[in-house]
């Protein structure tokens, strides 16, 4: 038997990713996705697209070309401060790094454009997963419609609809949260917050919090302010009164500088509450016959500049295996999940910064640039 057609669940990076390479090698793929339309929502900020796995995962994909033509060049600079403002560490984008940031949306929207039409089907929810012998598998979507597909790909995140047919685990909280906020034309409305950043990323770190942030397109200024505190210290909080919730935020940060406060007190959209959660990073599941997942609904992690990497080099290794066996699409199946899993165990770095106890006395701005050198020399 030949590879059947091939159904994915869910049209992030990850799933578009395969969809792609499954397309360079001939192999008939559709796409489910919940979502009304590519715009129905915000893509997030930018990603650091590493040599080792993101890019890799393009190259198979033989999208370079066009994603060079995304790159934001300059944005691989990062800043390590003090609370106080004081700059520690402070480490220029040479062109030489092999990280280069570009817009999430702009990259989903290249994979988008490698498809064939009809390749998404937009607003398609799946609703249920019904196993029928022989690796065949119905799925149903909201409003009722099926699909009966030979070959399940569960790329549909953290709250997977596939991953329960493989699986009993489920997400835990991971303890911190993230609140989201941006500053538009910074460099000229807030130039002491814009310079504190830089060209590229911020980091200042502290026990129990952290503030990240992005210079994104332009003088965009993009924060995540990062508190280790339980779901029900957020669950107080009223999101839904911007004022109040960025109020209460920003008392956590009570004493740091104000061009640093500012990023989360003078933010120019609501503040956008994101909780972390992580799945056991020992997760695995045994073969299923027609089946498999990946990216986040595989071994979903809290935020460490790698986890949107790691979904697309899923994509891309699953397409080349099934590529590679078209007469035996569960050797490929095989293949592809033990290298994922191999490689989902294993302990993850973004440059300036390891995947660490922020609530940890030990989460300090000398620890993180101690890291990045070592790291980085």
């Amino acid at each position: 038997m030949r590879t059947p057609p091939v159904t994915i669940i869910g049209a992030g990076l990850g799933g578009l990713t395969l969809a792609r390479v499954l397309h360079v090698h001939g192999i008939p793929v559709t796409v489910y996705e919940a979502e009304s339309s590519p715009s129905a929502r915000g893509q997030g900020g930018l990603l650091d697209i590493h040599d080792y796995n993101g890019q890799r995962a393009l190259k198979a994909a033989g999208l370079m070309d066009e994603f060079r033509s995304i790159v934001l060049e300059g944005r691989q600079a990062l800043r390590v401060l003090d609370t106080d403002g004081t700059v520690l560490l402070d480490k220029a984008d040479d062109g030489t790094g092999g990280r280069p940031e570009v817009q999430r949306g702009e990259l989903r929207q290249i994979l988008l454009d490698s498809l064939p039409a009809g390749t998404v089907r937009w607003g398609h929810k799946a609703a249920g997963i019904r196993t029928l012998g022989e690796g065949r598998h119905e799925v149903e979507f909201d409003g009722g419609s099926t699909v009966v597909t030979g070959l399940l790909v569960g790329a549909d995140g953290a709250w997977s609809r596939v991953r329960p047919h493989l699986s009993a685990a489920t997400p835990e909280y991971a303890g911190t949260s993230t609140v989201e906020t941006y500053l538009f034309d910074a460099d000229a409305r807030h130039p002491a917050t814009a310079k504190a950043v830089g060209g590229g990323m911020l980091i200042v770190p502290a026990p129990g919090r952290e503030i990240f942030a992005h210079r994104e397109t332009g003088d965009t200024l993009h924060t995540y302010a990062a508190l280790a505190r339980p779901l029900d210290w957020f669950a107080a909080i009223d999101f839904t009164d911007a004022a109040e919730a960025t109020s209460r935020i920003a008392r956590e940060f009570d004493g740091w500088a104000p061009e640093l406060t500012a990023l989360i007190t003078d933010g120019d959209t609501a503040p956008v509450l994101r909780h972390q959660y992580a799945l056991p990073t020992d997760h695995r599941w045994d073969r299923v016959p027609g089946m498999t997942l990946l990216g986040d609904a595989a071994h979903l992690a809290p935020p460490n500049g790698d986890g949107a990497n790691r979904a697309m080099l899923d994509g891309a290794e699953l397409g080349q295996a099934l590529a590679a066996h078209p007469d035996d699409v569960e050797l490929a199946l095989t293949e592809y999940e033990q290298e994922m899993f191999r490689r989902s165990s294993e302990v993850v770095m973004f440059d300036g910064a390891e995947v660490h106890g922020m609530d940890s006395d030990g989460n300090t701005v000398h620890a993180m640039i101690d890291m990045i050198t070592k790291k980085h020399g």
